[in-house]
């Protein structure tokens, strides 16, 4: 499949009205291939904030997926100072003026424009991923997304969401609507540990960024409270029995393959420090 390209909203509006949700229309693109979308650059002020939103700086690689003449590649790497930039368009004519637009900013060093198929092009090094494709390519991307990037990386989607991954945060800007992910560890199954001789078992269940479980520990069991996951920092709270009336347990760590590893307190005090494994 060939690369959507970024449009303004009026015209993706009537696009999806004209043709529906799921629309495979092609439109010719300026360097003699179809695309699956007419380009539109998108405002530079929209650009701006998109890399605000994804936290973008020094430390990142940054992946622009349809990146047409190239101004969100080239902004990251000149104004937020990402240490690798990579942009991918399936039009030659976008990538050649991307990389003229690279030159003009002096950032040649640190971005490079691919001409080839997004489906086709591993994409999983990045650790901020921005897009403006329809909700169909959205989808069809967002397995890869989920299983293949890292936790922690951030991706933020110009105009359309990923189905039902709800957003961690979203905006509107110039009228234009941004969508902000944090790419989840994962989570879901039992994990065990034990506190002097005591031994615990969270069950977790998850969907996406979204986790419930219950707790089982010398008192029996209890259900988890204030769950929050975010990328592999994870956290949770559980009532449980402790001398002569419950108290709440926190539990504040990071998620790592099969390994959950942080602190645990009872109401504030009695502190451990806990490994977590993945039960089999």
């Amino acid at each position: 499949m060939t690369l959507r390209r970024r449009f303004s909203l009026l015209g993706i509006a009537a696009l999806l009205l004209a043709f529906g949700a799921h629309a495979q229309s092609k439109f010719p693109g300026e360097g003699g291939v179809n695309l699956d979308v007419p380009y539109v650059p998108t405002a530079q002020g929209v650009v701006n904030r998109m890399l605000e939103m994804a936290g973008a700086g020094p430390n990142d690689i940054h992946y622009d997926l349809g990146s047409g003449d190239g101004r969100i590649v080239v902004t990251a790497a000149r104004d937020f100072k990402v240490k690798k930039g990579v942009g991918v368009d399936i039009d030659p004519v976008r990538i050649k003026e991307a990389n003229a637009n690279a030159k003009s900013a002096g950032v040649t060093d640190r971005v490079t424009f691919l001409q080839t198929d997004l489906f086709k092009f591993d994409f999983s090094e990045a650790s901020v991923l921005t897009l403006y494709l329809l909700p169909d390519v959205n989808l069809k991307l967002r397995p890869t997304i989920l299983n293949a990037m890292k936790p922690g990386t951030r991706v933020v989607s110009h105009a359309f969401t990923m189905g039902d991954w709800r957003p961690d945060k979203q905006e509107v800007v110039e009228s234009e609507a941004l969508y902000h992910w944090v790419v989840p560890a994962k989570v879901s199954g039992g994990w065990e540990w034990k506190i002097g001789s005591d031994n615990y078992r969270v069950d977790l269940s998850q969907q996406y960024q979204v986790v419930t479980g219950t707790l089982q520990g010398p008192g029996g069991q209890s259900q988890l409270l204030n769950t929050m996951l975010k990328g592999e920092d994870f956290r949770f709270d559980a009532s449980v029995p402790r001398g002569a009336a419950p108290v709440v347990m926190h539990f504040v760590g990071k998620a790592s393959g099969n390994t959950l590893t942080g602190a645990i307190d009872f109401a504030g005090a009695q502190r451990s420090q806990i490994t977590a494994t993945r039960a089999k």
